[in-house]
């Protein structure tokens, strides 16, 4: 059997209109308490519904527009409704000088003043008419609702990373269990021989127990691969989003006959390390903006009460007191705390400039070495399948010749190991090529992009 690889075309984006859809099969899926063949496009899409991770980015994302918002209302008037109520046990003490009052010079009378009831109640309006720094809070947080929006696609990109290598693996695995399954067909075959032989006593009793052995250990390898296919498709449902308890069963890893070339895009991380640079640009300004004036327009409407309650003249009086102002504010001198920021903040913007030109190095150089071991890779497996057929049709001409009398035992043990590594190489170089695929997927910006 001549194995297949598919390494293209098996990453979407979830449309909207595909939620109901997928929600109906998974239901339909549980219902029918069967395995269903579950596509990586399926996979992906599941995920977006129902994977946690992409439930807290999502948050995230509201929690950041919040923020603008609140930062958007610093703009609008605030308006106050303050209320005040005190009654005076002892009214308050002043010092009133005698001269006032025809006495001499220098001398003072302590004198009580007031009423023991006094309430007030006020309106009060403030309006920014110029702040520099709460324009450049707005700026900042409209800033950091796009990172946000960015930190939630790297966080989907690496979930579709998680399901594709999951996905993939689960099919290496499978694949390579068929390559065991042929071996436990092949190691039968021969001990079958062996048996009639050793009743013609012909070859030895080791010699059937050496096959026997040989068995034993094909029947235990297999099961340990079988064991990995359900812990691999357990981490698969757990990505996806459905229950553990789910039977879910992946597409037979196929082949097609030319690898697809990528358009490179900017990166998620590059993306991520320019808006940081812009952000760290909108501090600094605001910073330097700070040592701008600040206005605002600020008013009051209120009532104050008075109230006496010993007869014969007792009463409760209310008088109007209103203003409106303006208050300017502009920092002269702050200990040269904000030059000190300032020039933290140019420093910040230097680490930042050579952190966008490394991680763009750096992703070229990672594109280059992925582009060389998928083209490596791809010829493996070309020289590994030619290895398999000759293997497999020297392995048949052995046991064959071994069943004549032509051929020991060694022989076909050594023909047996030469098959099995040549299968091991060939699941080697598929694991290589699915993973440099995987990776130039990623690191030319096209993985969530994929349909």
């Amino acid at each position: 059997m001549k194995p297949k690889k598919n390494f293209s075309g098996m990453l979407v984006n979830i449309h909207p209109q595909k939620w109901v859809s997928i929600s109906i099969v998974l239901l339909l899926t549980v219902f029918a308490g069967k395995a269903q063949t579950w596509t990586l496009q399926q996979c992906i899409d599941s995920a977006q519904i129902h994977n946690k991770s992409l439930a807290i980015g999502s948050n995230n994302i509201a929690i950041g527009e919040q923020k603008q918002k609140e930062a958007q209302a610093n703009l609008i008037p605030k308006v106050n409704l303050a209320g005040d109520y005190k009654y005076f046990t002892d009214l308050p003490y002043q010092l009133m000088p005698m001269s006032a009052f025809g006495g001499p010079e220098g001398q003072f009378k302590e004198t009580q003043f007031g009423v023991p009831h006094n309430m007030s109640a006020s309106i009060q309006v403030t309006l920014p008419i110029y702040n520099p720094q709460l324009y450049g809070g707005l700026k900042a947080t409209k800033i950091a609702v796009e990172i946000s929006q960015l930190q939630y696609k790297k966080t989907e990109e690496q979930v579709f990373f998680d399901i594709s290598n999951l996905y993939y693996n689960v099919q290496i695995l499978q694949h390579q269990l068929a390559f065991i399954d042929s071996n436990i067909s092949n190691t039968k075959r021969l001990l079958g021989n062996l048996q009639l032989l050793k009743e013609q006593m012909m070859v030895k009793g080791t010699d059937v127990s050496k096959v026997e052995l040989q068995n034993e250990q094909l029947s235990t390898q297999r099961e340990t691969v079988s064991n990995t296919i359900e812990q691999v498709l357990n981490a698969l449902k757990f990505t996806i989003g459905v229950s553990t308890d789910e039977i879910i069963q992946v597409e037979s890893l196929a082949q097609s006959d030319q690898l697809k070339e990528y358009n490179s895009n900017p990166t998620l991380d590059i993306q991520l390390t320019q808006m940081q640079n812009k952000f760290l640009t909108s501090e600094l300004s605001t910073l330097r903006t700070s040592r701008l004036p600040s206005l605002s327009l600020y008013g009051s409407y209120g009532q104050t009460g008075f109230g006496y309650d010993e007869k014969p003249n007792d009463f409760l009086k209310f008088f109007p007191a209103s203003f409106v102002g303006l208050q300017l504010s502009y920092p002269i001198f702050n200990g040269t705390v904000t030059h000190r920021k300032i020039n933290q903040k140019k420093l910040e913007l230097q680490n930042s400039e050579l952190q966008i030109n490394l991680v763009t190095e750096q992703n070229a150089m990672l594109i280059e070495n992925a582009k060389r071991q998928r083209n490596l890779a791809e010829k493996t497996i070309s020289n590994s399948l030619l290895q398999i057929t000759h293997a497999n049709t020297i392995y048949e001409q052995t046991l064959l010749q071994q069943k004549e009398g032509t051929a020991n035992l060694s022989d076909v043990l050594l023909a047996d190991t030469a098959l099995r590594e040549a299968q091991q190489t060939h699941i080697r170089s598929i694991v290589d090529l699915l993973k440099s695929e995987l990776e130039l997927k990623k690191l030319t910006g096209n993985i969530p992009s994929q349909k």
